[in-house]
């Protein structure tokens, strides 16, 4: 069974990307994977901490796969989330690792650009990408007012994505 970390690619307060993180969650209790949440919100990101070590050594380490979901800032991917993976033990944690991208935004690309640049980002870490890239746009209309995604073409390539990933 394949242990999985659910990555919500921000530390905003209150975010749809956790929301959405959450709910990937919810959708892989349908797959044989164990799924497990890192939420970036409330994370000290400004040195090494405890909580860091501890998170590396829970949810990073000894996971081989990674589901990002990334929020646009400014045209990209939060400078939380490179700071976090910036201040890991970058070689233990994620070299010869596998990650699924998917970008939220409310505008139209969903994210794309930053799904791009964090591409490079985990290629450098070498980690192996997968080609199914979920640029999810104008997201807040997507969603329910309980913060979940009810647009059924959205949902279907979500499973689709998740699949895919499993079979890798």
């Amino acid at each position: 069974m394949d242990q999985i970390t659910v990555i919500a690619g921000t530390n905003r307060p209150g975010s749809r990307t956790l929301q959405i993180a959450r709910q990937y969650i919810r959708l892989l209790q349908d797959y044989p994977a164990s799924a497990h949440l890192l939420s970036l919100e409330g994370l000290d990101l400004n040195k090494r901490t405890a909580e860091l070590e501890h998170i590396e050594n829970t949810f990073i380490i000894p996971v081989q796969k990674f589901i990002f979901i990334l929020p646009e800032y400014n045209g990209s991917f939060s400078g939380a989330v490179k700071t976090f993976i910036d201040l890991t033990r970058y070689k233990e944690c994620w070299y010869y690792k596998k990650a699924l991208l998917t970008g939220v935004a409310e505008g139209r690309g969903g994210n794309l650009r930053g799904l791009d640049h964090f591409t490079g980002v985990l290629h450098f870490l070498k980690v192996i990408v997968h080609p199914n890239k979920l640029p999810i746009s104008s997201v807040k209309q997507l969603m329910s007012a309980q913060g979940e995604i009810v647009d059924e073409k959205t949902l279907e390539q979500i499973h689709q994505q998740i699949e895919e990933f499993l079979t890798l």
